[in-house]
């Protein structure tokens, strides 16, 4: 295993064009095509346990309490940040840090996706849960390896477009264990569904055989306890102790309100009287493609205006969106109001999301990006932990109009506090360039 293999590395050279000669750049739409692919590897085996698997067992008689207890084994995403660090600095097959790590869980991934195909809920629920548990640890390790990768493989004016097009490829990826599984499952055993999901893998892998290796500057210590103080004195140095609580706050609040208001959002459309096939049929269609397009048209627009503004524009956006749900409280169900508030919701919600991942992603270092992305993200999950605890106690005490008209107030401390973290502008140069002065004092 290779201890801080990129130390001979220069930092990523700049990258100078601006947006009008970047659309003409074939390195810039091979960065894009790299994002995308290592999206949907990202996103495949997550909606393998949170979709197929539930479903495989339900169909196989499983009992309800025991599906419900198998979630369990989606722990290690929650929990990625403890051995995050280790990404950033062992290199284990020599590939460059990111490329190996990516390589060796994506191989990992095949192998256990393909294994569900070995067993049988009649018989081994036990073997399923190890298998679940497996594919749960590889595929958050994958994560945080993709997630480091991105940072360093895009230039800041990139990052919106580069993650929200590695966002919707996450969530189109939803439809190989959603949507095509259940429907080979009418046909075909599930041994053989297992396989086919399974070599929806080889995306992933392909991509990471293409991705070039980035070099970025190593980090600075030999120990591995080092490297994670470091990493947190370099967060807090490159701004100040005052910022880096502030940036923490932010990333808590910007889209708590959000995240509140679509908590709930299947039950509170069947108890609006939308019948089961409507809300398959129209919420969730309208949700997904309206999450992706307004991703995709933000992180477009964001090569354009650049982050800082971006979140002020889209989080307007967002804001409103919440609006919708309060209004379609009162309306009932009426299936046109539905798909319009939903898409309205959801096109908020992709926007916001693709300038929220920009920001944070912004904010890391790429000597230490694996442990602080791991770290800041699971900070963003604060709140939607927060929000699926509470909602349905807050909607039973005051009903889902009040609720949803709170889940807007609760938005806006959020918005409140972009003069300080990210004020309307232009971007800031990036931070990264900036030595830190931190990393002299831990060896």
């Amino acid at each position: 295993m290779h201890s801080n293999p990129d130390a001979n590395d220069a930092p990523s050279a700049p990258h100078p064009e601006e947006p009008e000669s970047r659309w003409r750049s074939r390195a810039f739409y091979k960065r894009m095509l790299i994002c995308i692919g290592l999206g949907f590897s990202s996103g495949l085996p997550l909606y393998v346990l949170y979709q197929m698997i539930p479903a495989w067992l339900r169909s196989e008689g499983v009992d309800l309490a025991t599906i419900g207890v198998l979630s369990l084994v989606s722990l290690p995403y929650t929990l990625k940040f403890l051995w995050s660090p280790l990404l950033d600095r062992f290199d284990p097959i020599g590939l460059g840090r990111r490329r190996s790590w990516t390589l060796l869980t994506q191989v990992g991934l095949l192998g256990a996706l393909a294994a569900f195909s070995l067993t049988s809920p009649e018989f081994s629920i036990a073997a399923i849960s190890g298998i679940c548990f497996v594919v749960s640890v590889f595929s958050a390790t994958q994560d945080i390896a993709l997630d480091a990768y991105r940072r360093e493989l895009l230039p800041d004016r990139e990052l919106g477009l580069g993650n929200s097009l590695a966002v919707n490829a996450y969530r189109i990826a939803s439809l190989v264990p959603g949507s095509l599984a259940l429907i080979l499952a009418d046909t075909l055993p599930w041994r053989a569904v297992h396989l086919v999901v399974a070599a929806f893998m080889l995306v992933g892998i392909l991509t990471s055989l293409w991705m070039p290796r980035q070099p970025v500057p190593a980090a600075p210590t030999t120990s591995l306890a080092g490297t994670i103080v470091v990493a947190v004195r370099s967060f807090v140095d490159r701004r100040g102790l005052g910022a880096s609580i502030a940036i923490l706050a932010f990333m808590l609040l910007y889209k708590l309100g959000d995240s509140m208001a679509t908590a709930l959002a299947t039950p509170f459309y069947l108890d609006m009287g939308f019948s089961m096939t409507q809300v398959g049929t129209i919420a969730k269609v309208a949700s997904l493609w309206a999450s992706v397009f307004g991703g995709t048209v933000g992180g477009i627009i964001m090569v354009w205006i650049g982050i800082n503004r971006a979140l002020w524009l889209f989080g307007a956006v967002q804001l409103l969106s919440i609006l919708g749900f309060a209004a379609l409280s009162v309306a009932g169900d009426d299936p046109a109001v539905l798909f319009g508030v939903v898409s309205f919701e959801y096109l908020g919600v992709g926007l916001g999301t693709a300038a929220f991942v920009a920001f944070i992603a912004r904010n890391t270092d790429p000597r230490y990006t694996a442990f602080q992305f791991a770290v800041l993200t699971a900070i963003t999950g604060i709140p939607r932990t927060f929000a699926g605890a509470t909602t349905g106690y807050l909607v039973e005490w005051f009903g889902y109009t009040s609720f949803f008209l709170g889940c807007f107030a609760l938005a806006i401390p959020g918005m409140l506090m972009l003069p300080l973290v990210a004020p309307w502008g232009d971007d800031p140069p990036d931070p990264n360039a900036v030595p830190s002065t931190a990393a002299a004092s831990v060896r």
